[in-house]
């Protein structure tokens, strides 16, 4: 989804002269604080601010921010809607984006082909603001899984925002005040949040002294007052004040308040979702009060923690903060979540009758798996499913498990290894778990802890609640002594214990069915840093069924995968490098054939009665012939035949069948026009159909949906298929800079470490590069007699071989012959790194002042070749043909000639789609060219690599001393 253009964007404007964030992005790597997911965030983040200018996402999207730019001349379209996407920047952008695939398949099909079919019946800003909940300011979901580091990114974020907004005061993208709206009912969740804000050390991410004079800056407001006990005629709302009394300058205020109990207090929706606040009485004065005030905070940016989009809670939040926006005061609305994905999918009306789901929040700007985070930094799971056994039998399994693996654990920080076993209720607990913990399985009562809000039957020490805070705070006596914590209705969501190690959930309601999940991961989170950890979960059926549907829902994953993971280690990244500068590299003059399609009608009106009497009539020529002998096997020649007139198990009816013909026509045949052939298409349905106790199924033997086709036809005017042809001329860049990332270290990246770094240096300093034999005679002196004067003559090499350790390499001689970036990756073909480093070495290529350049990366380079297959007098596009190699020869400043060089691996040399191509490009683009430029601008050699390395090189030889020989 967009989430995956985003991070692909923000990645190219990194590398880009014109992001303004390397240094601060370096400072933070370095730094070596944050995870690299909370960097990737913050990475996104600065882009939206920065690049995208703080724009409303439908806004971007509209004006083709995050478009992929596809080319539209090469896309298999007609002219109608190719020259309407040209011309409309909201169009192409939702062409580009219905195109995108997942698992190989396109998401968005039918708005697709509506687009082309009907590019300007449709209301495109409409369409795209519906998309993003018809939200007009900078609203972005960043979706981090628990244990990720939530609300130190929040944190960073607003320390950033600070950081950038004095530097520019006047500049509207940054805040210069903060509203952290924490989700749950309890008070308890909003002290953890802001302890964790209020202690996160700025140093992480910005330099000194604007760290520490920024944290002089920020002021924390807790808005969960209640109202004062004065009696008075009018609603006074002490948070309300707490707001308005800062209003006149403020600067760095943070507001932390309970989403639920205090901004949503006295709110309601009508029937059509639509907000009103009550003024009926001094409960509703003093609840608006506060959410007037909030209205009125200048710069403001608002955090708000586990979105989760549908529900009524968050609806309402959406409405009060539109109404806010109202004011001008918001400047982006950030949401944070564990997940992106909808618990039933987003329907979205882009035309009469039809409709685009999503099954993803549309506003995710940045996606962190879970999956990703178990690898990476959380602990490593191992999920137990306990079969028909009771709940103590699980508790028992699970209790002497945790026991076998971490009974001796104790972290680094003193704390031991924990296990948490979840109770519907409080009743269970008392009576039966913990008897059992104590008795059957003879656990001293010290190391085990019950925490629960109490009943009329069962109340529990106040202190308990102190060491339930306090489990992993090191140093504390409960973090070193406490094992075993028993909760009922408590601990699902806001529980930070880096310790819990285990989980038990035992039954059906130990925790609410949507919250498996969550509960389930609440022992995941990393004590130790860098530390491969593992931690252990205990379910039964129920909740081991609700987990897998949750984690396949919510995280595209399983329990399988879950328990079959492992930490990858880290990837080392080499940085590449443009030389285009360096080189003076122009682009690429050829010259491409164009196909033009059209469509010639055939007849003046579609004739439908007429050809739908031609299908009745002729009906048995879509129907197959299926019999049953049955003899003897001896003798089956005179087995007895009996023909089948009827199978198949799919139900039928008329009027469905006439949906699902408009359907298949995307409703261009309107149910409306099927009717008026009511009769006529009744007797073709009969025809196809059979009944069979009093029902009616369709009948196998014929093809359905050749029949369908062939009525859709009947609505249409016959056309014919024209194609045209034109030779265009094309320019070409051999490398697009902005797609130029960095990339994963491998033993084929050529030139290697060192030479990149010789290259690189020998560029900046401008040096020759040519060897000077006198100076190397007189440096090998030096050495010599160095050595003997120290009497170690004795391990004097030879002069030769001191030449060859002081020589540069091929690859460092040659470097302004080749290498248009560096370096470059051959991870998927040796073969192509030997052809390059022995052309380096051939001596016609060095003496016709020739120059080498790997083309193969196909999201790298401009130059590509449109291909097609002659079939009768009309061309078939054969696909897109990426050249490896290209060997030219300058004439001035252009590209004078240029050797199309391809290198193939046996097993690709004989594909049809391989073999259409080359034969293309060997035939009618030379050709093309030729003709176009007056001379044989370009030649064609194909390597492959059966042939010994020697042989190849011989054939490009040749054609150095034929092709490209002054």
């Amino acid at each position: 989804m967009l989430n995956q253009i985003i991070k692909s964007k923000t990645n190219l404007w990194l590398q880009s002269e014109d992001c303004t964030i390397k240094e601060i992005i370096k400072y933070i790597r370095n730094k070596g604080e944050l995870r690299d997911t909370q960097i990737e965030a913050i990475e996104t983040y600065l882009f939206l601010k920065i690049k995208g200018e703080n724009k409303p996402l439908w806004k971007l999207f509209s004006e083709g921010f995050f478009t992929n730019g596809s080319d539209l001349s090469k896309l298999n379209i007609n002219e109608t809607a190719r020259d309407y996407l040209k011309n409309h920047r909201n169009a192409h952008a939702l062409y580009d984006f219905s195109l995108q695939k997942n698992n190989g398949k396109e998401i968005l099909p039918n708005l697709a082909k509506l687009i082309i079919n009907n590019p300007d019946k449709l209301d495109y800003d409409k369409i795209i603001k519906s998309i993003f909940y018809d939200i007009d300011y900078p609203d972005y979901l960043m979706s981090l899984p628990m244990g990720a580091g939530k609300t130190f990114l929040m944190a960073a974020i607003i320390y950033l925002n600070l950081y950038y907004a004095q530097n520019e005061p006047e500049n509207k993208h940054f805040a210069h005040n903060f509203l952290v709206l924490i989700p749950s009912g309890l008070k308890s969740s909003i002290g953890p949040s802001l302890r964790n804000i209020a202690n996160f050390d700025p140093t992480w991410v910005l330099p000194e002294p604007a760290a520490s004079n920024i944290k002089r800056l920020i002021k924390f407001e807790v808005l969960d007052q209640p109202k004062s006990a004065k009696r008075s005629t009018k609603a006074e709302n002490p948070n309300a004040q707490k707001v308005s009394s800062c209003l006149h300058d403020p600067f760095g205020r943070v507001f932390v308040v309970n989403a639920e109990k205090v901004i949503l207090n006295r709110v309601y929706l009508d029937d059509q979702q639509h907000l009103f606040e009550k003024t009926e009485d001094e409960k509703d004065e003093y609840a608006n009060e506060l959410r007037n005030a909030i209205s009125k905070i200048p710069n403001l940016s608002i955090f708000i923690d586990e979105v989760h989009h549908a529900t009524d809670s968050d609806i309402k939040l959406r409405q009060v903060v539109n109404k806010w926006n109202q004011t001008g005061n918001i400047t982006t609305v950030l949401g944070f979540s564990g997940t992106p994905y909808l618990e039933s999918s987003d329907k979205i009306q882009i035309a009469e009758n039809e409709f685009i789901q999503f099954s993803q929040i549309t506003n995710t700007v940045y996606y962190y798996p879970l999956v990703s985070a178990i690898k990476s930094f959380l602990k490593v799971p191992k999920v137990k499913i306990a079969e028909n056994l009771n709940k103590l039998q699980i508790i028992e399994k699970g209790v002497r498990d945790f026991q076998e693996i971490y009974g001796d654990k104790v972290y680094e920080n003193g704390a031991i290894a924990k296990l948490a076993i979840y109770c519907g209720n409080i009743d269970p607990l008392e009576e039966e778990v913990h008897p059992f913990l104590t008795s059957t399985l003879n656990i001293s009562p010290e190391e085990i802890l019950k925490n629960h809000d109490g009943n009329k039957n069962h109340k529990i020490p106040k202190e308990n609640k102190l060491l339930f805070n306090s489990l992993d705070i090191p140093g504390m006596e409960a973090s070193k002594t406490i094992r075993y914590i028993l909760l009922a209705q408590i601990g699902k969501e806001g529980w930070d214990c880096r310790s819990l190690t285990g989980v038990i959930l035992s039954q059906k309601g130990d925790c609410p069915k949507n919250m498996v999940l969550q509960t389930s991961c609440r022992c995941l989170r990393q004590v130790e840093k860098d530390k491969e950890e593992t931690a252990v979960i205990w379910l039964n059926e129920f909740n081991a069924k609700t987990l897998n549907s949750q984690l396949k829902k919510e995280q595209d994953t399983s329990i399988d995968e879950i328990n079959s993971l492992g930490k990858n280690p880290a990837l080392e990244m080499v940085v590449r490098h443009s030389r285009m500068e360096h080189l003076q590299l122009p682009e690429i003059e050829f010259c491409q054939l164009k196909v033009n399609y059209t469509f010639i009608d055939q007849e003046d009106n579609p004739n439908t009665v007429k050809k739908l009497k031609k299908l009745l009539d002729n009906i048995d020529k879509y129907r197959i012939t299926a019999l049953i002998r049955t003899g003897e096997i001896e003798n089956l020649d005179q087995a007895t035949r009996e023909f089948i007139r009827e199978t198949g198990q799919q139900t039928a009816n008329f009027n469905h069948w006439l949906f699902d013909i408009s359907k298949e026509s995307f409703h261009q045949i309107i149910l409306s026009d099927l009717d008026k052939h009511r009769k006529i298409l009744n007797s073709i349905f009969e025809t196809i159909t059979y009944r069979k106790d009093n029902q009616v199924f369709f009948n196998d033997l014929y093809d359905v949906y050749q029949v369908n086709s062939q009525i859709r036809l009947a609505f249409s005017i016959k056309r014919e298929l024209q194609t045209t042809s034109e030779v265009i001329p094309e320019k070409a860049k051999l490398l697009i800079i902005d797609k130029l990332l960095d990339v994963e270290k491998n033993d084929k990246l050529y030139p290697d470490k060192d030479d990149t770094n010789k290259i690189l240096d020998l560029d900046k300093s401008k040096q020759p590069v040519s060897i000077d034999d006198d100076k190397l005679k007189f440096s090998y002196e030096a050495y010599k007699n160095g050595l003997i004067q120290s009497g170690l003559g004795n391990m004097v090499m030879p002069f030769e071989q001191f030449k060859n350790h002081t020589v540069p390499s091929p690859a460092v001689l040659n470097k302004d012959r080749t290498f248009h970036y560096i370096p470059y990756d051959f991870h998927q073909s040796g073969f192509e790194k030997d052809i390059l480093e022995k052309i380096l070495t051939l001596k016609d290529f060095i003496e016709n002042k020739l120059e080498v350049y790997y083309n193969g990366a196909r999201n790298l380079t401009g130059f590509k070749i449109n291909c097609f297959i002659k079939e009768r007098n009309s061309w078939n596009n054969c696909g897109e043909y990426t050249p490896d190699f290209l060997i030219i020869k300058r004439k001035g400043k252009e590209i004078y000639k240029a050797l199309i060089i391809e290198t193939k691996g046996e097993g690709f040399a004989h594909k049809p789609d391989f073999v259409g191509k080359k034969k293309f490009v060997e035939t009618s683009f030379l050709k093309q060219n030729k003709a176009k430029f007056g001379y044989q601008k370009f030649d064609f050699l194909y390597l492959p690599d059966s042939d010994e390395l020697n042989v190849n090189l011989a054939k490009v030889n040749i054609k150095i001393n034929t092709f490209l020989k002054d």
